[in-house]
Parts: C-alpha cells; structure tokens; sequence
C-alpha cells in the first residue's frame, strides 16, 4: 500500500518522538548500570605526586597533593584527562574544597603560606592560615570555610571568603583529620584522643561528643541522604560509624578491615577507598551500614574519593602514571597525559572504546557546591545520543535524575537490550515509510 506524503511526514514525526523517548531511557538506564560506583577504571594521572586530595566544583576535578616540584595540583573537566597546573607553594597540600566560588586548599607544611586558592583551580595565591598548624581537611557551608588540624593551640580556623582567617578553639587537643558540613552542622572527627567527634552549628563553638569506637582511628567523615559517615582506618569489629544528627553515633559491623582513608556521597551511594587490601580497596554501601566490597582498578594506595558530574573520581599516593581511578563517566584512557604549568587548557583527548554506545550529557553547567561532600548539583540538561555498533555501553545521566546507584545490573542489560530492540525497530519502521 503507497501512503501519501501527507501521511508520511505524520508517521515520521510520531517515530522521531519514539525515538527521542527510546534515546532519554537509554541514558538513563546506561547511567543505572555503569555510573554505579561497583566498576572502576584506571585512569593517567597528570604526574605521579603524592595524590591527597580531590574535590569537584564549577564544572571541575582539582587535586592537590604532598609532593612535587611547581606542580603539586592537577585538574580535569571529566576525570579522565588531567593536566598539571602551578601550585601556590612546594606545601603538603592535604585538602582541597569548593565553596562560594573558590576552591581553598590547606597544607600541613609551609611558613605563613598553609593556605592558597583559586578562582579556576588553575592559578593559585598563596594565604596565611590562621596559624600554622598541620592542617587536615577543609569544608565550606553555611556561608563559612572551616579547616581543622592534627596539632596546635587553636586546632580549628574559619574563614568567610577563603582569605582572611581567624583562630577557634577546638573542643578537645585531638588529632583532628577530617571535617564535614551537613544537617546545619560540622562534623570533625579525630584519629587519637578522647571523644574522637565534634560538633558546631556555627564552626566557632564545638562541643566533644562520643564516638561509637573510641579506640578507632577516625579518618574520614561525609554527609549524605540526611546521614553522617566516618570511616576507620582500625578498629577490631567495625571500621564504619553513622549518625543522623553528628551528636549520637552507631558503629556499623559490616564493613571490611581495611585502612580506610576517605569516603564520599553521590547518586545514592556512599562510597569508601583505602590504601590496604588486596583488589578490594573500594566499598559501597547504600545506606551507609551495609557495605559491599568492590574490586580497585589497581592496589595503589587510595586517599580520596569524590564525586561531581555523575563520576565517582578516587585519587592516588602510588602508582605509575595511573594514580586516578573513575567509576562512571565515558572511561578512561590511560596511555597518556598533559602537563602544563600555564593556564591553558588540557589539550589530551579521550578516545572512546570501539563498539560502544557513547551516551553523554550536554556541555556542563555552572554548579556551586554548598553540598558539605564536595558534590555538586549539577542543572537538568537533556542527554546527547550517539549510536555506534554496540557490545558494551557507557553513560552518564544528570544527578538531578539520578537512578538508584545499586541493583542488579542484569536487569539493567535487560531494559538496553529492550533499548536497543526498539531503536532497530524505529529504523526499520523509518526506512519502510520512506520507501
């Protein structure tokens, strides 16, 4: 049967709706499967420092570093491809935030320079910290840049602008190594003392409170889904610690005794990294007491996790040429880096793995990150397609349409193979009705 013209143009536009629908659910459904936190990948880092410290913010990845000569930050667009950027000073960079349009980075080494920031993470200026205590961790919230430290007089200092920074009194004397913004409150949680967490609604005053494992070395802390995490690096029955208000902590049994360093919290998914362990030094859990081991791209000694841009990025102490693991995102090539000291762009491409389905969100948005994680919410954008022969995929959603970042993958290879059926459809259907 010929169909008119007229009744052509209706049927192909009421496909190239199918079409787009069947495009929307197949990056949705490729970001379910893969952007999941459970598979990682090696990735080139731009130089082989001491990796400490990653963060996301505007649209970037920046980490700094213990070691280097000039070169001790790195930054990506994506996670993938990193280039080597000017640090302020040759300091022990240990932590590195986002906040109120500022990326601020603290050291534990340096004499009136343990502080330096960035409008673009890649020009850095040197600060005076407050004293020049070690310096642990950094988190920016309510409107105020909080940094706690290991040793000194006054182990906490805030700062309003990144800039200008004023001495506090810490609850205890404790060695005091990481610090959190969520809920209305700060977190700081130590690796030796007594009452090893405290609080403060305001990062000025704090008040002791009781860890569930007192003999744990506390290392890390985060905030997600209305629910604080830390992490250890001992403890003989558990490694993991939460609560739901900072102040009352649970201790968590399940988790692995690895020497847990650092944990983050994004699409639904809280996830850890260690420095010990054999091809387990990555765990997740949704909930954030049951936690699963998962198989590292490699046994190097992991020190950060962040997650921004639907990509979970874990950063690195050792390592040759590979101190970046993802999980998420397009992939990674690892068989090259740029380096630059200027304020140029990385000029390294990503070359996509042949026969895949590359499914990739439109070009970033500006994000802020008052998110006390260091994730970024990221604007609703409508996905890109592109097709190519496939036998494996790779995509990535917006946050803010995030899938639960857990369940069974199989399922999720089921509904793109429906993907895909249906796609096959729509082209055959396309090419009869224009034949």
């Amino acid at each position: 049967m010929r169909l008119s013209p007229l009744t052509k143009r209706s049927l192909s536009r009421k496909l190239g709706t199918i079409s787009a629908t069947i495009a929307l659910s197949f990056s949705f459904m490729a970001a379910a499967v893969f952007a999941n936190g459970t598979s990682w990948t090696l990735c080139s880092s731009a130089s082989d420092n001491n990796w400490f410290s990653v963060t996301h913010g505007n649209g970037l990845f920046v980490a700094v570093s213990l070691t280097g000569t000039g070169d001790r930050v790195m930054t990506s667009p994506d996670g993938i491809n990193w280039t080597s950027r000017t640090s302020a000073a040759d300091n022990s960079w240990r932590s590195v935030t986002f906040g109120n349009g500022l990326f601020v980075a603290v050291a534990s080494s340096g004499t009136g320079n343990r502080v330096m920031t960035s409008p673009d993470g890649i020009n850095w200026t040197s600060r005076a910290a407050a004293a020049d205590n070690s310096w642990k961790s950094i988190t920016y919230g309510n409107s105020l840049f909080v940094a706690v430290a290991e040793s000194g007089t006054n182990r906490v200092m805030t700062s309003p602008d990144g800039i200008n920074w004023t001495s506090r009194t810490a609850a205890a004397a404790n060695t005091w190594n990481s610090v959190v913004y969520g809920n209305s409150l700060f977190v700081a949680t130590a690796y030796t003392g007594t009452n090893r967490v405290m609080t403060s609604p305001d990062g000025i005053n704090w008040t002791s409170r009781t860890s569930a494992v007192e003999s744990a070395s506390w290392w890390s802390v985060t905030f997600g889904n209305g629910l604080f995490v830390a992490v250890s690096r001992n403890g003989l029955n558990s490694r993991v610690q939460t609560s739901t208000d900072g102040i009352t902590w649970t201790a968590s049994p399940g988790s692995l005794p690895n020497n847990w360093n650092s944990l983050t919290y994004g699409n639904g998914l809280f996830v850890a990294v260690s420095d010990s362990g054999v091809g387990n030094r990555v765990m997740t859990s949704p909930d954030g007491t049951t936690w699963t081991s998962r198989t590292s791209a490699s046994d190097n000694s992991w020190n950060s996790v962040v997650f921004g841009n639907n990509t979970f990025v874990a950063v690195s102490a050792s390592g040759t040429g590979d101190r970046v693991m993802t999980s998420g995102g397009a992939g990674c090539v690892t068989t090259t880096t740029s380096t630059s000291t200027t304020s140029t762009t990385s000029t390294t491409t990503s070359v996509a793995p042949t026969n895949t389905v590359a499914v990739a969100a439109t070009t970033p948005s500006t994000t802020t990150s008052a998110d006390p994680t260091n994730t970024v919410a990221v604007a609703t954008t409508m996905p890109s397609t592109t097709l190519a022969p496939a036998t494996s995929v790779r995509g990535a959603i917006n946050k803010s349409q995030s899938l639960p970042a857990s369940g069974n993958n199989s399922s999720g290879l089921a509904l793109i193979s429906l993907c895909l059926t249906l796609t096959g459809a729509y082209l055959v259907s396309r090419r009869r009705i224009q034949d």
